[in-house]
């Protein structure tokens, strides 16, 4: 393949805006995977990035801003899933399966109950090579917002993540620090929907921080191998799929899966090769 052709893609302009919401998305989506990883809240990103389907119908029904509709859906789900967890005996992992699989079950009733003229498949799988000028503007208030709070509060947030005993006997608000990242994260998923849409958005929110968390052992770095390697994944999931005609948003999370598979070898290998010596 020659140089030009190779470059053939970053001169469209529908593949420029896919590569620019990619690194738009990619920073608040790895930096909040690096905690998730850390809480263990793998599931809740999963739950919150189903639930918001609902909210999205019905802004779409009263004529409100999807992403207000995405926003107040995924805040419930979050704020619903620890009511009941805490008012039951009901451990939480099996509170979020339940309601993050009602709520998109209710979403799914929604559209096809309700004549409209969105289409379903661009909110669940993305639309990359189809993103406007409206959609890059909510991404990049979203990712600065979400980014902005993630750095300036990553101590706190680190510590409530190990420790939430200690975060609280240190004087940290821990209920603020809670709901604070249960809403950074529905922010996020919201600012994923025109990247990756709801069904993929837990590869962005997981993977990430997973491959960090098997390469370096300190949490700063742990932050920028994250942030690295979603734009590494972001780009190369665009400029494969423009080769391969495969749908960008799937073939992102397989480069993700790849560099956590690749990342998990590395970590293996290091261990057969501590254990020897």
């Amino acid at each position: 393949m020659s140089l030009e052709a190779a470059l053939l893609p970053l001169q469209l302009p529908f593949m420029q805006n896919a590569f620019l919401i990619g690194a738009l998305v990619a920073v608040p989506t790895a930096l909040l995977s690096c905690f998730l990883v850390l809480k263990g809240w793998a599931l809740m990103g999963d739950a919150v990035s189903h639930a918001i389907l609902p909210g999205v119908v019905l802004a779409y029904i009263l004529g409100l801003p999807l992403i207000l509709g995405a926003f107040c859906a995924g805040m419930t789900c979050s704020l619903a899933t620890g009511y009941l967890a805490a008012g039951s005996r009901v451990k939480e992992d099996t509170v979020m399966g339940v309601v993050f699989s009602g709520m998109f079950a209710a979403g799914l009733v929604l559209y096809v109950a309700t004549p409209t003229a969105m289409h379903l498949d661009h909110i669940l799988f993305g639309n990359m090579l189809g993103v406007g000028p409206e959609d890059l503007r909510t991404a990049g208030i979203v990712s600065v917002v979400v980014t902005g709070i993630l750095l300036l509060k990553w101590r706190d947030l680190l510590l409530h993540a190990f420790d939430p005993v200690q975060a609280r006997a240190a004087g940290l608000p821990v209920a603020w620090l809670h709901y604070g990242l249960l809403a950074l994260l529905s922010l996020t998923i919201v600012a994923t929907l025109s990247a990756t849409g709801l069904i993929l958005a837990v590869g962005l929110l997981i993977a990430p921080g997973a491959v960090a968390y098997l390469v370096v052992p300190r949490f700063g770095p742990m932050l920028a191998v994250a942030v690295a390697t979603c734009l590494v994944a972001m780009w190369t999931g665009a400029y494969l799929s423009f080769w391969i005609d495969s749908a960008p948003a799937p073939t992102v999370v397989l480069v993700l899966t790849g560099l956590f598979l690749l990342a998990l070898a590395r970590r293996l290998a290091l261990s057969r090769q501590a254990s020897r010596t």
